[in-house]
């Protein structure tokens, strides 16, 4: 026999013949213990149902919840809104929150398991627990990815009650939970989490997180040493922990109140120990017993906490017969449930698949700003010099100033974002202008930082994180790409992360940093769907470009990335002494709309570029030629960028990114597929950046692309 059916027989025999483990329930009545054993039975239910389903071809994903049941009580502990982050074996909360509200979650669920178009949470693109009702976010298989963000969300409700935005949904004394398993413990996401939570904790500033540890001391096939759980949380600085048995309902919901009771009065985080098992193996044919001793396997099915509730519940006066009716009840009507569930559509086509991967708009209300004499005083002595020609840095602190006068809900956080004022001092006087809370130093924690910006979006503030050098966000580009970016595809777009992250980026700084300060690779970015990214050259366009990076992010839900090219920051000069690179301030409110590239000049001859390359190609002894300044790198600017390329005879792509994964493939594709063969590209090697004398060699120069635009007028 199967697992399943083992522990399903084993129930069934166990109960009818009052071989049960000892019980003592205490703390919730009669009819509670039922109403979460009800959570519980119809949670098993579903697990037994899907694998039903997998095996007719019409279920897709098993991993199921079947050993962490006692998640039931948690739920009930907390409250329906205080924003859930939910480990994959979580289904037991879920089902328990749904009753809160007085929902019943049966065909909702089994329509994710069948994958179907009408599942209310994903739309048919994964099976994955989440509502927005129930104020749980989607998730697909975490492994503590999901943490950094319920750092964040509850940092923002700390937040929130000072500084409101006007689309908030959380309750002013609500906590945010996040839940996990012991083997994601150990990932470094998570001790990053761990780590920057108790690191803003004992700073004093509130942050009502309650991170939940579900111990079943497995992951997979690797076992988790005994007592490595209690020793990685029992005395982290910063947090409280509290610990419970997951498998006794009354002692999970114990443990649960009381550490629910600790984050919501005193702001303050803890971590929540549940010891539980793991019933069936991982997932869909994974067999437990070809890698663990089948006495362990038979160990975890005796502690069944289905087993335990029952037990409880005779104790509370409840017959073995009624026990099992509920039991049965509830695999009964979640089979015939999947019966009809199976005749439900699928997404019908790529279109239908990607519908969700750009988010819908939400209700943003225009702000007229402050009025004159209030930006005066805030921009204080900068005020008086915005007729005058400034370098790209200074151009992008008075935008943010802008930014952050019109829009109160706007925040920015970074390291050394605050005080230090940048590391190019990009957002000096911003600390000064709108304090701590609204420009926030951070640890030095890449992943730390965009988790804090993702989780506080969910609560209707604008983050503007900073990662300060690009190399140093691919150490946590997943959160954008398996947080940020996905979850708009897998909650059919109720559940976004606008945000506007902005990053100090690519190369030809003299002398500094070598690659880890130069890094010209941006493949990882247009890589990911959905994901809007901006490149400016120069210091006018990158005020209006992040104007409407804010705007997208603001008004139509978009993540944004905005690399600022650290080069050009102070760049004053085009030919020595002539300022010819500096730009006045746009005036509030002017913007470059996404999608509309840049062009000037006109000829046969056709340079498209972007960052460096805009300014080296100004440099570049070409004649008769027009400049196209991309702008927009994600989704490329296609539309316009033909209508700029026009009827020039040729057309050199000028590409500082790397030959090899390069922006430059993309470009080149598009214009060939339109038409145009009398191309060429001058791209930067397959090389990391070199520091010294050696900074600039293996990129773009203005000789090369005076070379190459010969080369290329020379085959006719």
């Amino acid at each position: 026999m199967d697992r399943v059916s083992i522990v399903h027989d084993n129930f069934l025999r166990r109960v009818a013949a009052r071989d049960l483990p000892a019980a003592s329930p205490h703390g919730l009545d009669a009819d509670t213990s039922r109403a979460l054993f009800d959570a519980q039975c119809l949670t098993r239910a579903l697990d037994i149902v899907s694998r039903e389903m997998q095996k007719a071809g019409q279920g897709f994903y098993t991993i199921g919840s079947s050993g962490h049941e006692g998640m039931a009580a948690v739920a009930h502990a907390l409250r329906p809104d205080d924003i859930a982050f939910l480990h994959y074996r979580d289904g037991a909360f879920q089902v328990a929150r749904a009753a809160q509200k007085g929902q019943d979650m049966c065909r909702d669920m089994l329509l994710s398991f069948a994958c179907a178009a009408d599942d209310p949470t994903s739309g048919g693109r994964h099976k994955v627990l989440g509502s927005r009702d129930l104020f749980i976010p989607p998730q697909t298989s975490t492994i503590a990815s999901h943490l950094p963000k319920a750092l964040g969300a509850a940092y923002g409700l700390g937040l929130a009650r000072r500084n409101r935005p006007d689309l908030a949904i959380l309750p002013r004394d609500g906590i945010a939970v996040a839940s996990f398993g012991d083997a994601s413990l150990n990932h470094s996401t998570a001790q990053g989490a761990i780590n920057a939570a108790g690191w803003t904790c004992v700073q004093g500033v509130p942050l009502p997180l309650l991170l939940i540890c579900e111990d079943n001391g497995i992951g997979i096939s690797t076992k988790t040493p005994t007592g490595w759980v209690a020793a990685s949380l029992a005395h982290r600085p910063g947090l409280t922990y509290f610990t419970g048995d997951g498998c006794d309902l009354w002692d999970a919901h114990r443990a649960a109140a009381e550490a629910a009771a600790f984050v919501r009065t005193h702001r303050k985080p803890a971590v929540l120990h549940l010891r539980t098992v793991r019933l069936y193996g991982h997932a869909g044919a994974d067999v437990a017993t070809s890698y663990l001793p089948r006495a362990e396997v038979e160990a975890d099915e005796a502690n069944d906490p289905l087993l335990t509730t029952a037990a409880g519940l005779m104790v509370q006066g409840m017959a073995p017969d009624d026990i099992l009716h509920i039991y049965n009840s509830a695999l009964d009507r979640t089979r015939a449930e999947a019966a009809e569930v199976a005749k439900a559509p699928a997404l019908p086509d790529a279109r239908a698949v990607m519908a969700a991967i750009v988010p819908p708009p939400r209700a943003a209300a225009p702000t007229n700003g402050p009025d004159a004499d209030q930006r005066r005083t805030t921009f204080g002595s900068d005020h008086a010099q915005m007729d005058q020609p400034q370098p790209m840095s200074r151009l992008i602190n008075w935008a943010l100033t802008d930014l952050m006068l019109a829009h109160p809900e706007t925040v920015i956080m970074g390291e050394d974002v605050g005080r230090k004022g940048g590391v190019y001092g990009v957002t000096q006087k911003l600390h000064a202008r709108f304090g701590p809370a609204r420009v926030i130093d951070t640890l030095l924690d890449e992943q730390s930082i965009l988790g804090l910006a993702i989780g506080m979006g969910h609560n209707g503030f604008v983050p503007m994180p900073e990662i300060q050098f690009l190399a140093y966000l691919h150490n946590a580009e997943d959160q954008l790409r398996g947080e940020a970016a996905t979850l708009p595809f897998f909650s059919n777009g109720q559940w976004t992360n606008p945000m506007v992250l902005r990053i100090a980026g690519l190369g030809y700084q003299k002398g500094f940093g070598g690659h880890f300060h130069n890094d010209n690779a941006l493949a990882v970015l247009r890589d990911i769907p959905g994901l809007v990214l901006a490149c400016p050259s120069n210091g006018a366009d990158a005020v209006q470009m992040l104007r409407e990076c804010h705007r997208l992010a603001r008004e139509e839900n978009r993540l944004c990335v905005f690399v600022e090219p650290i080069a050009l920051y102070p760049m004053r000069d085009v030919t020595p002494g002539d300022g010819a690179w500096m730009r006045t301030y746009p005036a509030p409110g002017a913007t470059l709309p996404m999608g509309e590239v840049g062009v000037d000049g006109a000829g046969d001859l056709a340079i498209v570029t972007f960052g460096n390359g805009r300014y080296l190609a100004e440099q570049a002894d070409v004649e008769n030629a027009r400049l196209i300044d991309l702008r927009w790198l994600a989704p490329l600017p296609l539309d316009s960028l033909l209508a700029a390329v026009g009827d020039a005879r040729h057309i050199l792509v000028v590409d500082e990114t790397r030959k090899s994964g390069g922006v430059a493939e993309a470009v080149m594709t598009a214009l060939f597929e339109a038409g145009h063969t009398r191309i060429a590209r001058y791209t930067a090697d397959d090389s990391f950046i070199a520091t010294g004398r050696a900074y600039a060699t293996t990129l773009p120069s203005a000789e090369g692309i005076s070379a190459a635009a010969a080369a290329l007028r020379a085959k006719g």
